[in-house]
């Protein structure tokens, strides 16, 4: 999920709780509108299609992704001024879902919001494979000032060179290799990430996690720089708590879950019909990219 704000909440975030992480946790990290990346100076994941049988059944403990959850997460982030600002984030899975590549993948739903105000909704798509890896196909975001649409840097595997990537491993584990979260040249899409810690005690407002992970995400312009987004995933859970560290670190985001629920039907339905809302749009705006796709469908239709 593209979750994602600094050290003052970091400090009431995990205030009272053990960590034994190494070094180091949503959100990609792409840069939209900076010059195209060109060649990736690591590799990329093989995708293939034949290797998933039941795509849209994400299961995988540390990134589940069933059909109307909604996690909300509050924070802060830091402006180029120095200024902290309150930042909020929400990512609701729908019950829709989206063919990319000859997978079906799973919808899910974000808003992005900086001081109270919509900064920028996504559309971004998911999809198990038969190990167990969660692999982001694809994205469609839309960037917003003062309510006007100033951006929408989509990328979807298979089109403009984009590559689909993984998101969560089967089984994360320390010292294995990093790996590509997706390859979206066109727009700088170049994050990767890599099993930071295992065993770490988490404690947030929703509430105190033990035993998750830290996955370390970064760029590949961010890499150059020493710059890092370390997300907390819980078992059952997802995504718990997001910090940073490096020197080149600008934005020093930091979030925390402070709400994990289940939608009703009538909700559920509410957050479909905004999903579609958003994808009218992407049509609209990025028929080069978004617009190869096909339509995104209720689940079992």
């Amino acid at each position: 999920m593209r979750i994602f704000l600094v050290a003052a909440l970091a400090t009431l975030a995990l205030a009272g709780c053990a960590s034994n992480k190494s070094t180091d946790g949503a959100a990609g990290t792409g840069t939209p509108g900076a010059t195209p990346a060109g060649t990736s100076t690591q590799p990329l994941e093989a995708f293939d299609a034949a290797q998933f049988d039941a795509p849209t059944a994400v299961t995988n403990p540390w990134m589940p992704l069933k059909p109307g959850t909604r996690w909300v997460y509050e924070g802060v982030t830091v402006e180029d001024d120095g200024t902290i600002v309150p930042h909020r984030f929400e990512s609701i899975v729908t019950d829709l879902t989206k063919e990319i590549g000859g997978v079906s993948s799973v919808v899910v739903w974000d808003l992005d919001f900086s001081d109270n105000e919509l900064v920028e909704a996504e559309l971004a798509f998911f999809a198990q494979d038969k190990e167990g890896n969660v692999w982001r196909m694809g994205e469609y975001p839309e960037e917003y000032d003062e309510k006007k649409l100033v951006g929408h840097p989509s990328w979807i595997h298979g089109i403009e060179e984009a590559r689909a990537g993984i998101m969560m491993k089967a089984t994360p584990t320390v010292g294995t290799p990093s790996y590509s979260q997706g390859w979206g040249p066109a727009v700088n899409w170049t994050d990767r990430a890599q099993v930071d810690s295992v065993g770490t005690k988490v404690c947030v407002k929703a509430d105190c996690y033990d035993d998750c992970i830290v996955i370390s995400e970064t760029s590949q312009a961010e890499a150059a720089v020493d710059a890092h987004q370390l997300k907390h995933f819980a078992r059952n859970v997802g995504n718990v708590y997001v910090g940073w560290r490096g020197a080149g670190e600008k934005t020093k985001e930091v979030l925390e879950l402070v709400k994990v629920e289940q939608l009703d039907a009538r909700a559920l339905a509410a957050a479909r019909a905004k999903a579609l809302e958003l994808e009218a749009s992407a049509y609209k705006n990025s028929p080069d990219v978004y617009g190869k796709t096909p339509p995104s469908k209720a689940s079992g239709s």
